[in-house]
C-alpha cells in the first residue's frame, strides 16, 4: 500500500523521450506522466543528444523516434550500446510498423518498438516489459520484420552453432515471446536454469538483449519465420 492507501504501483521506471517533433514529446510526456510508477526525466530533439543526456540522466528506458533529420534512432541507439557498459533499453518509436529501418535498429540493440499512435496503455506497458528484460516485445511483429528482409551473415550466424540444445531450445521459446517463468515451466526446468540459458545464449551470440537475439537467430536459421513454426 502507498501514502495515500492506494496499491503500491511498483518501482518507478525512469524515461527519456527522443523525438524532433514537439507535439510528440509534449503529448507523450503528458500521457506517461500520468502513471505512477513512469517518470519522464528529460526529452531530446535530436539523436545527437542522446547519450550526452543518457549519460547525465541514467534513464531505465530510451523512446527514440527512428527518423529525425540529424542524427537518426538507429544510430543513436547505436551509439549508447557502444559507449556505455550498462545502456537504457531503447524502445523505437515509428509511425509505421512495417518502417524499414525499425528491423535495423532491433539489429543493433533496441529492445522493441511501437507505433506513436499506440493506445497509452500499450506505451506503457511496453515500457514496464522491456525494464524487466523478461520477454520479447510483440515477438510476431518482430518475425515479420525479419521475414521482409533479405538473409544477412554476421559472427553471430557461426556463434550460433556453440549453442547447446538445451540453449537452443531456449531461444526458440524467447523468440515466441514467453518470458522466463513460462521458459521454465515449458523446459521444466527452475527459473535460475533457465535464467542461466538465456544469459548464455546473449554471450555466445553477442547480443545486448532478446530481442537482438531472436533477430540473429532468425538469420541463423535457429527459428523459422513461419508463423507456425515450433
Amino acid at each position: 500500500m502507498n501514502a495515500s492507501g492506494g496499491p503500491d504501483p511498483g518501482p518507478r521506471v525512469t524515461v527519456l523521450i527522443v523525438d524532433d517533433e514537439e507535439l510528440t514529446r509534449t503529448g507523450l510526456r503528458a500521457l506517461l506522466s500520468a502513471k505512477p510508477d513512469l517518470d519522464v526525466v528529460g526529452e531530446a530533439v535530436d539523436g545527437a543528444d542522446v547519450l550526452p543526456m543518457v549519460e547525465r540522466l541514467r534513464p531505465d528506458v530510451v523512446l527514440m523516434d527512428i527518423r529525425m533529420p540529424g542524427v537518426d534512432g538507429i544510430e543513436a541507439t547505436r551509439r549508447l550500446r557502444s559507449a556505455l557498459p550498462d545502456p537504457p533499453k531503447v524502445i523505437v518509436i515509428t509511425t509505421f510498423e512495417n518502417d524499414e529501418h525499425v528491423y535495423d535498429a532491433l539489429r543493433v540493440g533496441a529492445s522493441g518498438f511501437i507505433r506513436k499512435r499506440a493506445p497509452v496503455q500499450q506505451i506503457a506497458h511496453a515500457i514496464r516489459l522491456v525494464a524487466t528484460g523478461d520477454s520479447v516485445l510483440f515477438p510476431d511483429a518482430v518475425r515479420r520484420l525479419a521475414a521482409g528482409r533479405p538473409v544477412r551473415r554476421h559472427a553471430a550466424t557461426g556463434r550460433a552453432t556453440a549453442l547447446t540444445g538445451r540453449e537452443t531450445e531456449t531461444l526458440r521459446l524467447m523468440a515466441k515471446g514467453q518470458s522466463n517463468p513460462e521458459v521454465a515451466e515449458q523446459l521444466q526446468v527452475s527459473l535460475e536454469t533457465v535464467k542461466t540459458h538465456v544469459g548464455n545464449v546473449l554471450a555466445k551470440l553477442g547480443a545486448s538483449n532478446r530481442t537482438q537475439a531472436v533477430v540473429f537467430a532468425y538469420e541463423a536459421g535457429l527459428v523459422g519465420l513461419g508463423a507456425d513454426d515450433d
